[in-house]
């Protein structure tokens, strides 16, 4: 898995094309402000050690949180330009919504960007040492 973290004092976005036949139709679009955004890709190898990937992915979460004090707020973003082996849609969709419900179960308030659609983004992120993070979860 790659992740790239990035604090966000604004990040907003609207769906413009969707990509994969099976996501739902989306138009809405969503603005946030003060917020941890974690752009994720899930790579092949990750299928194999699904609860592995998880952990960490959660550990790294709550700890840019805390980091960024972002009151347990964060969004999760599908973002398939980090490397070039990329999990399955179907995959990918199921482990967000995994992480999203135990992230929220933590008492996190977790959104997702709409899944399977190039969105329109805009972010005004701060330029301090953890505003940008880039991590490979193995």
């Amino acid at each position: 898995m790659k992740l790239l973290l990035i604090y966000c004092k604004l990040f907003a976005y609207t769906p413009t094309i969707k990509i994969i036949d099976f996501a739902p139709d989306e138009s809405e679009s969503g603005e946030f402000r003060d917020i941890q955004t974690a752009f994720i890709q899930l790579e092949e190898g990750d299928r194999a050690r699904e609860g592995e990937v998880a952990k960490k992915l959660v550990k790294n979460l709550k700890w840019i949180c805390g980091k960024n004090d972002t009151g347990k707020r964060i969004i999760l973003h599908s973002f398939a330009h980090l490397s070039e082996s990329k999990a399955p849609p179907e995959f990918t969709q199921s482990f967000f919504n995994s992480i999203d419900q135990r992230l929220t179960a933590s008492g996190y308030e977790v959104h997702q960007t709409p899944f399977g659609y190039f969105l329109d983004l805009q972010l005004d992120a701060p330029g301090f040492s953890l505003a940008r993070v880039f991590k490979s979860i193995d």
